[in-house]
């Protein structure tokens, strides 16, 4: 486990980063003058962008709060949490359950330079931040102990983040790993970039972004979405768009695909 204070000496700030991007299309300062250049950018390429990050950020609060509250979930692991902003995983959840432990993961030097803003939770639960890749499942997991009783049902969190792992096979290998690692009961909870739900102008964006800013992205295809779902019982409404799931009145579709199932 790494040390959420000290100095993140890798920082670069002379390329685009997706946490520092997203960060800024949130309405964020946590950004420098290149990442505000290329998500511009991305804007004027793809103009609902912004309402993408925006779905994805409300998504995870009704996620949050449907687990919580109506499930029962006391157990978070947050796998690529990006910058901290206002409705963390642990904040949302501990308004609810004030016991809930969360872990966060992510291993992008800005964010762990930000990372202590994660760690101030409730005194009834916990909090606690992992420096590690997502490509590195068994890393994870030795980390997450004893923070997490994994023993107990886990919500298995991985917002935004499959699209960074170009290989499908690969991200489906990263699921399992995690999922297998879990007690029944246990929750996934999915979001996904997709050239499906009016997304087909994201294809242009998403090639600028490959060639100015990292990590390198993908979209992809309700099926192949679904693949990462496999073995699992989905929650109503099953794979939708983020912004749809279990919304109000009034919401509006965007090119992101959510999901929200359980382990038997």
């Amino acid at each position: 486990m790494t040390d959420p204070h000290r100095s993140p000496a890798q920082v670069r700030s002379d390329i685009a980063h997706n946490a520092r991007v997203w960060n800024h299309w949130l309405g964020g300062k946590d950004n420098y003058p290149i990442d505000r250049a290329v998500g511009d950018h991305v804007t004027s390429m793809y103009p609902s962008i912004g309402e993408v990050a925006r779905a994805d950020r409300a998504f995870l609060g009704r996620v949050v709060r449907y687990l919580t509250g109506d499930v029962g979930i006391g157990q978070f692991l947050d796998i690529g949490t990006g910058l901290p902003t206002a409705d963390n995983t642990h904040e949302v959840a501990q308004r609810t359950a004030p016991a809930t432990r969360v872990v966060y993961v992510d291993n992008d030097p800005t964010v762990l330079a930000h990372a202590r803003a994660l760690l101030a939770g409730s005194p009834e639960g916990a909090t606690e931040y992992i420096d590690a890749d997502a490509r590195h499942p068994e890393q994870i997991l030795r980390g997450v102990e004893p923070t997490l009783d994994l023993k107990k049902p886990v919500a298995v969190m991985m917002l935004g983040i499959l699209n960074f792992v170009l290989d499908t096979d690969e991200a489906r290998k990263i699921v399992g790993t995690l999922m297998d690692a879990m007690p029944s009961g246990s929750y996934l909870v999915l979001t996904h970039p997709t050239l499906e739900l009016g997304g087909e102008g994201n294809e242009a964006a998403m090639r600028f972004w490959n060639e100015n800013a990292t990590p390198p992205i993908t979209a992809r295809s309700h099926a192949e979405f679904a693949t990462f779902l496999e073995g699992l019982e989905l929650v109503e409404p099953g794979i939708v768009s983020c912004a749809l799931w279990r919304a109000g009145p009034g919401a509006t579709q965007v090119a992101q695909f959510g999901a929200v199932a359980r382990k038997r």
